[in-house]
Formats: structure tokens, sequence, C-alpha cells
């Protein structure tokens, strides 16, 4: 947080967030469940039982 040079009551506030590699690893999840229930990929407990 520092003062704002462009307005005498202003400040300036820098933020920074890293939701971005929950939200591809949740993606990811979504989509390998997808396929699993489309029959498009088998799950790990299909394969080990054939």
């Amino acid at each position: 947080i520092r003062q704002d040079l462009s307005h005498p009551c202003g400040l300036e506030l820098w933020l920074s967030g890293d939701q971005i590699r929950k939200g591809a690893a949740l993606n990811a999840i979504q989509i390998a469940e997808l396929l699993v229930q489309s029959g498009a990929l088998k799950s790990a407990a299909m394969a080990t039982a054939q």
C-alpha cells in the first residue's frame, strides 16, 4: 500500500493471487471424470479389474 501520487486522498494497492493452479487442477479432474463417464477413458479401478 502506498500513497497515490495522482490523487491527494488516494492509496495505491497491488494484490496478487494464485488461484490459477487450483482452478486448472480442478478442471483436469472434472475433464477426466467426464471422460471416464463417457467411456472414452478407463478409470484405474476398471483397468485393474480386467
